[in-house]
């Protein structure tokens, strides 16, 4: 490695590392993290899957998000092996099925997310989404879990306004740090109502999916004109522009996945990037922001 291209990795390392959000109960994670969504499936990855999480903790990207549904554990049990012997560099996060979200079944889940993770506790637990079980009875199974040390603190994910409004009246439902959902800029629903709401009360949103899984989930994202417009300006690519405009404001976590230590180097070099208010404005142009109510985005 040249100097030149250490002094871009510890610039990115320094960037990603001074960049961060407060959770509501006062633990501070990067904005950028790594996200994990269908990796472990392929056998002949799994050397360069790992070497990718690494990096990017390395490069200060040491939030990870994984779930029992990805790969049925297979991808917690990937990450459980990538941070061998870094475990306390890493702000680790799992999510639970729904169906696994009521008494007894959710220290289960628990129990086995650390079983595959080889570690003895979360620094986030989410409520993968909204099931049939009783958010009381999650809420109360959750607490259960903090009291024990089992989890730092819990969340929930893909829950819609109607949903965080209930969470909310719950006893010791407000001890909910975040909302993970879908967002980027081709999807952008949360912006009319949940996404204030949930600044209101201090509740940073995490970011599923920011690069629209390459721009599959938003047809022409990536080759839109405006959006290739901004990234030559900025000589990056057009996926780096997605991502350094889902971190544009400092309460919105994102978590790309990247299979790859190349890719991983992409991700992390995107928090650099600022872009400046013409150059949003262009962006809005082109996805418009939503003018009324729209369902939730989930994948």
């Amino acid at each position: 490695m040249n100097r030149s291209t250490e002094g871009t990795l510890d610039r990115i390392k320094e960037g990603n590392r001074s960049k961060r959000v407060l959770l509501p109960d006062g633990a501070s994670v990067p904005q950028l993290g790594q996200g994990t969504w269908n990796m472990a499936e392929d056998a002949a990855r799994r050397e360069e899957e790992i070497a990718a999480l690494r990096l990017g903790v390395e490069l200060g990207m040491n939030l990870i998000d994984t779930a029992e549904m990805y790969g049925e554990g297979a991808a917690e049990e990937l990450v459980g092996e990538a941070i061998r012997g870094i475990r306390d560099e890493v702000f680790l996060v799992s999510k639970v099925y729904p169906h696994n979200a009521g008494k007894g079944r959710l220290a289960l889940s628990c129990e086995g997310s650390l079983k595959r993770l080889n570690t003895d506790r979360l620094d986030l637990y989410l409520l993968h989404w909204r099931g049939n079980i009783p958010l009381e009875e999650t809420v109360a199974e959750m607490e259960k879990l903090v009291a024990q040390g089992k989890i730092a603190r819990w969340g929930v994910s893909n829950l819609d306004t109607a949903d965080m409004k209930a969470l909310l009246q719950i006893t010791d439902g407000s001890h909910c740090v975040t909302n993970q959902v879908l967002y980027h800029l081709g999807s952008r629903g949360i912006e009319y109502e949940l996404l204030p709401w949930l600044r209101g009360r201090q509740i940073p949103v995490m970011a599923y999916s920011p690069l629209a899984q390459a721009g599959s989930l938003r047809k022409g994202l990536l080759e839109n004109e405006t959006v290739q417009k901004v990234a030559a300006s900025h000589g990056v690519t057009p996926l780096q522009i997605l991502l350094a405009w889902t971190l544009r404001d400092t309460d919105i976590i994102a978590i790309p996945k990247a299979s790859t230590r190349n890719h991983v180097t992409e991700n992390a070099a995107a928090n650099l990037i600022t872009l400046d208010k013409e150059e949003q404005l262009q962006l809005d142009a082109a996805f418009p922001p939503p003018s009324w109510k729209v369902p939730l985005d989930v994948i």
